[in-house]
């Protein structure tokens, strides 16, 4: 339930056993100046580092309901979710030493000996040539390689030693290299320029909860006693000061497993089909985000344990993905690879045909527990047997140890770090899913990384 091609005339030539790829781009242009032309990296050889860029499988698929391949992600309230443009903008490719520093504090490696920057914008739903390191039909794109120590002297990497690895999302500027954005993207990157977002989503959202097609899926029905009449949904009787424990929350604020509404007897059911059937949505988020010294996933399973950071090869240049995971703004919790949803983003367009969503219609949007444009509290909704939600209650998602505080107040600039808690909780459902999103920088598919969030929200590395 969670997971974590390119058009016409692509220039290429092979270097070494790795071609180098040259994505068709228009010219992307605004009052801030051009977008640079892109340069293939090639194959940099044994001994040396070739980065790749991947938003997995489902940035080329999305989310399709019902869903043709069980092991992927799909929407559990029954959301056929088409995504068309995933547009991100990394930079600060970095290389330190010692990446085991501290076995307790992730953040603490040793120097910083190379680097590869930027900025690199890359629509990551157009795929491309290299086979992405999760398998399964993901595709990846070579964007950058270091063949030596380039902030050391132009030393060699040695082979016997791993280099604490991370890179960085940037706000959308035209002072960066285009390396697959098409003319037709033009006001897209604009969106993004103007709203400083370093990741931006565009697509569509339908709902076809009520479809089949594969054994399991499609329970929903249209009726909405039906659906509950089938367990597809909980009741909606729960109070915004509920907890886990049926406690009281001070001032909005939550322990540490702050994000379960209590349960109660159902006094109605909610008709979600009053939700509109259709949307388009419109995703942009200003969260620059540092991930630092990120556990290696690829070499982590080939021995069983955590290992952080990446080693050069003395036969052929070593290959690594900055891997940017799609589905983690739409989970239940703040812990990893949860269960995503539409539904709650959904209910906030009660009453318009076909509307757009955008992220900053979340401001004040309350999600322990939420409620729709109406202020009718939302309950637990799913069109599966598969899945089973966290509670009886009221729909609410989980902050885990993070404080939650509608009343909060956040300050400072981006691109600062946030580490004195100049926003100490979550107010809304905006910011729990801009604090979720940040978080979906890997290294090569799952390995996860220290997050140091460059804009204003509670400190901490998860």
């Amino acid at each position: 339930m969670a997971g974590c091609s390119s058009s016409s005339n692509p220039t290429s030539s092979s270097d070494a056993g790795v071609s180098c790829y040259t994505p068709p781009v228009g010219t992307i242009s605004g009052s801030g100046g051009t977008l640079k032309p892109f340069a293939c990296p090639g194959d940099p050889g044994p001994n040396a580092f070739l980065f790749s860029i991947s938003g997995e499988v489902n940035a080329i698929s999305g989310y399709p309901y019902p869903p043709s391949d069980p092991s992927q992600t799909w929407m559990v309230d029954g959301w056929n979710w088409k995504i068309e443009k995933y547009i991100v903008v990394v930079d600060h490719i970095t290389l330190w030493t010692n990446p085991n520093e501290s076995a307790s504090n992730q953040a603490l490696h040793g120097p910083q000996i190379a680097h590869a920057d930027g900025p690199f914008v890359v629509d990551l739903h157009k795929g491309g040539p290299l086979q992405g390191v999760g398998g399964g039909g993901e595709q990846a794109l070579a964007i950058a390689a270091l063949r030596n120590q380039n902030d050391n002297g132009d030393a060699a990497f040695d082979p016997s030693v791993t280099y604490a690895f991370g890179f960085s999302t940037v706000p959308a500027t035209y002072d960066a290299i285009n390396v697959n954005l098409t003319s037709d993207e033009a006001d897209d990157f604009a969106t993004m320029v103007k709203g400083g977002y370093s990741v931006y989503y565009y697509g569509a959202a339908n709902w076809t909860g009520s479809q089949s097609g594969v054994s399991g899926f499609g329970l929903c029905s249209t009726n909405p006693q039906q659906d509950f009449s089938s367990n597809s949904q909980t009741c909606a009787v729960a109070s915004s000061g509920s907890s886990a424990d049926g406690g009281t929350a001070e001032d909005g604020a939550t322990g540490e497993e702050g994000g379960q509404a209590g349960s109660g007897a159902c006094s109605s059911v909610y008709d979600f089909s009053k939700l509109p059937q259709q949307m388009t949505f419109q995703l942009g988020f200003s969260t620059p985000t540092n991930y630092v010294n990120c556990v290696n996933y690829s070499a982590s399973e080939l021995v069983g344990m955590d290992v952080r950071g990446v080693q050069t090869k003395t036969s052929q240049a070593a290959i690594e993905q900055l891997t940017v995971h799609m589905d983690h703004p739409f989970w239940e919790s703040f812990e990893e690879d949860t269960p995503v949803h539409w539904d709650q983003i959904a209910a906030e367009y009660v009453g318009q045909t076909n509307p757009v969503a955008h992220t900053e219609d979340m401001k004040g949007v309350p999600f322990n527990p939420f409620t729709d444009k109406n202020g009718t509290v939302m309950p637990w909704h799913w069109c599966e047997t598969m899945y089973t939600p966290p509670g009886q209650g009221a729909m609410s998602f989980s902050t885990l140890s993070v404080a939650q505080n509608a009343n909060g107040v956040c300050t400072g600039p981006v691109l600062q770090d946030f580490t004195k808690d100049d926003c100490p909780a979550i107010r809304d459902y905006y910011d729990f899913m801009r604090y979720t999103q940040s978080t979906q920088g890997h290294l090569n598919s799952q390995g996860l990384c220290y997050i140091d969030r460059q804009y204003p929200a509670p400190a901490g590395g998860s």
